[in-house]
Order: structure tokens, then sequence, then C-alpha cells
């Protein structure tokens, strides 16, 4: 039996052996490869990794706190993964460990599925850290006129804006003037922050730039759990089209499948596939 796994600390909580042995089964390959949830402490990355080739295992995926710390143990890298300086799915074959990334493409397949497909649009993004990373460029290369990076570290903001040479991105604060300001020139509001998010307790103080937003505006939020968040519910309120994180979350998966396998498949089947299996 091939093993596939993904490791993170901690990872109780991870749907990911959910989606990949669903997909697995769906594909008949289900007696040939197994996929389950590893818990790795931070310090251990390279340990599991070395572990990992002993055994056998032909991939995994990587979430907080290694996706920064594979970088450099990987033999070699896809341009999203050094593009993004994160790495969340590893291929191992011939001896040698490929890092690749799915966040920002799955970012972009989640979006164009809910119908808020980014192109000609401006954007006005919460938060810059890892997710925001992967989203931020990934909106600007789909054709976002403008991306609003917006972030209560102005300064973080500014970092991950300067990595985008067509300039297109655009650092601002987070504060309710701020964001009050900039709604009404955006067509899409993304989410990249914890904000909202199941177990963690913070919440967004103020939504009311929410009601700033140009009519028809989207929202998508990343967050999955609880499926609808208090921005999403005040997006709705107003008649806004919104979807939360759950086909990012799946998409990710499909692509991950796909890099293991290293080869395509019919990802809007599957993406149907794995929503039906999870509501």
């Amino acid at each position: 039996m091939r093993q596939l796994c993904v490791i993170g600390d901690p990872i109780a909580h991870s749907r990911s052996p959910f989606l990949h042995n669903t997909m697995l089964r769906a594909l008949g390959l289900d007696g040939e490869y197994a996929y389950t949830a590893r818990r790795v402490p931070g310090g251990d990355t390279a340990a599991f990794l070395a572990a990992a080739r002993a055994e056998g295992v032909v991939g995994f995926n990587a979430t907080m706190p290694h996706k920064e710390h594979l970088v450099p143990l990987m033999d070699t890298l896809t341009d999203e993964a050094r593009g993004y300086g994160a790495v969340n799915t590893v291929r191992l074959r011939n001896g040698r460990a490929e890092g690749h990334n799915t966040d920002g493409e799955g970012f972009l397949r989640a979006l164009r599925e809910a119908g808020l497909d980014p192109a000609g649009r401006t954007v006005l993004l919460l938060g810059a850290g890892g997710a925001a990373r992967a989203a931020a460029p990934k909106l600007a290369r789909a054709g976002a006129e403008r991306v609003y990076v917006c972030n209560r570290t102005p300064e973080r903001a500014a970092q991950l804006c300067a990595g985008d040479p067509a300039g297109r991105l655009a650092p601002a604060g987070m504060d309710g003037e701020t964001l009050a300001r900039l709604a009404p020139r955006c067509t899409l509001l993304v989410n990249c922050t914890s904000l909202g998010m199941e177990g963690t307790g913070g919440q967004f103080d103020d939504l009311s730039f929410v009601d700033a937003l140009p009519g028809g505006a989207g929202v998508f939020d990343l967050i999955y759990s609880p499926a609808e968040t208090g921005l999403l519910r005040r997006a709705r309120g107003r008649g806004l089209p919104a979807a939360n994180g759950l086909g990012m979350l799946i998409w990710q998966a499909v692509l991950a499948l796909e890099f293991f396998l290293d080869r395509p498949l019919d990802g809007p089947a599957m993406a149907r596939l794995l929503r039906e299996a999870m509501t």
C-alpha cells in the first residue's frame, strides 16, 4: 500500500484524509493508496521528511507550521512554491522531494466556481499572512485591476505588495476608517484573516464596511468553519453574492492529488463529488 498523508500540529481537525480517500475510492485506487493524518511538531519537519523517505511515503500535504520550513528541504520547487515561499504539497519519487503549493490555484478555482472571477475587479483583501501571500499575487495575475492588501500592521502589507512587479497590489491599513474609504471602490472582498473562524474567538469589531461595498460586489471568506461567518451573513443580508472557503479546501485537495498521481483529473467532477460528500 502506497502511503500518502498530511502533517501539521495540530492536525486532528484536518479534513484532508476524508477528501483524499473519497477521491481515491472514486478513482478505484483505494486498494493502492492510503491517506492518513500525522501530527508532526514544528521543529520536526526535517526529521519527518527523512522518516518519510525511509518508510516509502510517496507524497504528503503540509499545514502549519511546516509550509515555510519545507522550502529549503526540497530538491526541486515548482514555480508556485518558489513564488509563495511556502510548500503545502510534496511528491517523493526517485529519491527526490518535489515541493509544490496549491494554495493560490485552489483559491482561484474556488473563486471562479463561485462566480467571482477577479478579472477586471478592484479587490479589498483583508490580511497579509500566509493565505494572503498566496491569494494576492494570484488575484493580480488573474486580471484584477487593483488589490488593496489591508492589514492591522501596514508594514506587513507593504512587504507583501513589494513583490508585485506590475504594481497592482497596494498596501493599506485595516482600521474602520480605511476600510470604509476603500470599500466603495471595490467589487470583490476577500477575507484572508482568521477573524470569524470557529474556535479562535476573534471577530471583526465592526462590519459596517460591508455596507459600503457597491451593489453586486462579491464576498469570499477563506474560512469554512463555521460555514457562515458574521462577514458572510452581513454580505448575504445585503443580497451580495458570497461564498466560504470550502471550495478552496476542495480544490486544494484535487490539485494535490493530481500532483501526487502525476496526471490530470476531471477537476470539476472531483470537486462536485467532494462537495456532495461533505454536505
